[in-house]
């Protein structure tokens, strides 16, 4: 099993880098296959609505099949396979198919991880390891900046690509052999996604599970690269870089707070609270300046890493052996928001950008608009249950 998880760890490493290094390749994307920065919006936000779109047959192929086949298949053909796509591009149309694929391939391996802990380890430790996972996970966000710039400056693009797809290979392979599936749990009381779905406790959690990560998932995956550069004249590179290593921290300072405050709800809602306040900054245009706004993007990171602890808050409400079903619904709701903010917001950007007298107009409002959403969760997330295992 500990192979088994490495390997799933190495998985989220490549899950992490997918989901972001579009803010890098703006440029050389734009130059070669004439993608403009809404066209990449609509890829990436094609990435996470497909990966939401699987939570759902990923949380039964959990439950029933485990997550060996489940991860290691959905790996190799889409997330591989999606990156050989992508390597051959020559539309942007071929980026949307390609991103498209790459999220299926990647919506088991997170998933498989939360699945092994809920079965195997204490339900107290959730969170801790949760935030672990995807702490060392984001070390693919990391990459996703400066290294892969040096990477497309030194091979091209195409060439970069076409190894990330082989590594892609070797680690699904990899899991289909060392990954062992967990016993299954045994009950009578059955039950399904509409049973979570019927759960009025979950239903105030999800609102804010749909906007937390949407802000600092976006900007990471796509706008901060084309605002530093355009606005400020920055490295986009740097900037991605350090807003990257801000959400590792982030990540790894929310998984213990429950234990060490003795509440998730709080800690959840104060984090999000002052990403909501670093957001409206942005959208205000406080950012005079390149590092100024690498700042300001960084604390949007570093608060909006909330995601891990607030798994475990949905997770302390459902039935063990509806765990796969459980851990795959919340992240559906986590991971599909910030696909369909993205989405929205390319749309902004492409109609603000037309008459705007300044090019900043485009990207403030899209910050406001984060703002607007996590206000609105954290309203509804206000009236939860606060439960610790």
């Amino acid at each position: 099993m500990k192979a088994g998880l490495f390997l799933l760890c190495l998985a989220y490493v490549l899950s992490q880098f997918y989901r972001a290094f579009l803010a890098v390749m703006t440029d050389v994307l734009g130059a070669d296959i004439g993608a403009k920065p809404d066209d990449l919006a609509m890829a990436s936000g094609l990435w996470f609505l497909s990966f939401a779109a699987m939570q759902i047959p990923v949380g039964w192929a959990l439950d029933t099949l485990g997550p060996r086949r489940t991860a290691s298949s959905l790996l190799l053909l889409g997330g591989a396979g999606g990156a050989l796509v992508f390597a051959m591009a020559t539309t942007p149309l071929h980026l949307n198919i390609a991103m498209l694929l790459i999220g299926i391939g990647c919506a088991p391996v997170l998933m498989a991880s939360f699945f092994v802990f809920a079965r195997v380890y204490s339900a107290a430790m959730f969170a801790t390891l949760a935030s672990v996972m995807i702490g060392v996970g984001s070390l693919g966000n990391l990459a996703g900046s400066v290294p892969l710039a040096l990477a497309v400056d030194a091979f091209g693009w195409r060439e970069t690509v076409f190894v990330l797809a082989g590594v892609t290979g070797l680690i699904a392979i990899g899991l289909f052999f060392a990954i062992k599936d967990p016993e299954q749990v045994k009950s009578d009381a059955g039950g399904s996604v509409l049973t979570l779905l019927k759960m009025p406790a979950l239903w105030l959690i999800i609102p804010l599970m749909f906007v937390a990560y949407a802000p600092a998932g976006a900007i990471r995956g796509l706008w901060i690269g084309p605002y530093v550069t355009e606005i400020f004249g920055g490295n986009a590179g740097t900037a991605s870089l350090i807003m990257a290593s801000a959400m590792i921290v982030g990540t790894l300072c929310y998984g213990p707070l429950d234990r060490l405050l003795g509440t998730r709800k709080w800690a959840i809602f104060g984090g999000n609270s002052f990403g909501a306040l670093v957001c409206l900054a942005l959208g205000l245009g406080f950012a005079s300046g390149y590092w100024e706004a690498v700042l300001l993007f960084s604390l949007v990171g570093f608060f909006g890493m909330s995601f891990p602890l607030m798994m475990a808050h949905g997770r302390a409400f459902v039935p063990p052996h509806l765990a796969g079903r459980g851990v795959t619904l919340m992240n559906l709701f986590g991971i599909g928001g910030v696909g369909l903010v993205q989405m929205i917001s390319g749309r902004m950007h492409a109609n603000l950008s037309v008459d705007a007298l300044s090019p900043a107009v485009s990207y403030h409002a899209i910050f406001l608009l984060y703002a607007a959403l996590l206000v609105f969760g954290l309203v509804i997330y206000a009236f939860c249950e606060d439960r610790l295992d």
